[in-house]
């Protein structure tokens, strides 16, 4: 078994690893990428737990070679130290995210793209409150501000397009649950992320999504087998393998609060996709909206390179 070195298990322990610019860009990327996911589900012809369930299994081969090639091995050598515990952990983290997948799938059919992008990161607030319980400090009056700006933010993108329609809220929270399972699915691979390098730890995670969500679709009657592959292998490719990839990178790289600031990109994406797609128009709000969230995120990476 190959031990865990002293400094991660400090950074692990005690406090969150220090962003870099390189970690912020690929955050942010991720979630643009991931800001597509929506728009991929509306598009497929199969039902929508259906969809998640091709987006993983789509990729999983991708991620297990990708892995693979680079000359990790999930047993012997460099698999050794694959504890029990992070076993489990992984698995768990698989199951989650295959739970947050078919209820946000579920609702971004019954409301906005903005909407379901918004609510299914409810994780913005919630996974840098994990953070500061974990590191066993208030946030700083900087990060406070941010996180204000960003609450702010948050709620004038979703106002406007909620007050639209009031049938949204069957749709919002099945959302709002998909983002309380991505949270925990974010506390367990940011641990996971301490000892496995991310490419290995998506594809693990990945594999595990597959069976639950294939039961999840065959329990709802779904119809599994597209006449259309496109929206699935663009799902697939860029929101598992580009987004979640560059997301699981970020999570081993960034303390809680900058990754749960930066999941506000997705829900600004989602309203532009929207926007210019399916006619959900966007006004005065949702752009004050979007530059609190943008100043928001300048002061939490400015901060965090001082």
């Amino acid at each position: 078994m190959h031990p865990r070195s002293p400094e991660r298990k400090t950074v692990a322990a005690q406090k969150p690893p220090e962003p870099t610019a390189l970690a912020i860009v690929a955050v942010i990327l991720a979630n643009v990428a991931l800001a597509f996911g929506p728009w991929f589900v509306r598009l497929a012809d199969v039902g929508p737990v259906s969809s998640a369930f091709w987006r993983i299994t789509l990729a999983a081969p991708l991620l297990a070679g990708t892995a693979l090639a680079t000359g990790w091995r999930p047993f012997g050598a460099n698999g050794a130290n694959l504890s029990r515990l992070l076993w489990g952990m992984i698995a768990l983290g698989g199951i989650c995210f295959a739970a947050d997948l078919g209820s946000w799938h579920l609702g971004i059919l019954r409301t906005t793209l903005a909407n379901a992008t918004l609510f299914g990161n409810c994780a913005i607030l919630m996974f840098p409150i994990y953070g500061f319980l974990v590191a066993r400090a208030w946030p700083t009056r900087i990060q406070g501000i941010a996180l204000a700006l960003a609450t702010a933010g948050a709620i004038l993108l979703m106002g406007r397009s909620y007050q639209l329609d009031s049938r949204h809220l069957a749709g919002d929270m099945l959302c709002l649950l998909a983002g309380v399972l991505y949270t925990a699915y974010f506390i367990l691979m940011a641990r996971a992320r301490t000892t496995l390098a991310p490419i290995p730890a998506l594809a693990l995670s990945t594999m595990a999504s597959v069976l639950p969500l294939l039961i999840f679709a065959q329990a709802l009657g779904e119809q599994m087998w597209p006449t259309h592959w496109g929206p699935l292998i663009g799902l697939a490719l860029v929101s598992q393998v580009i987004g979640q990839g560059l997301m699981i990178f970020a999570l081993g790289k960034l303390p809680p609060l900058v990754v749960g600031l930066a999941l506000l990109v997705q829900p600004m994406v989602a309203a532009t996709i929207g926007w210019s797609v399916y006619g959900e128009k966007l006004g005065l709000a949702d752009l004050f909206g979007a530059s609190l969230v943008a100043v928001a995120l300048v002061l939490v990476s400015r901060r965090a390179r001082d």
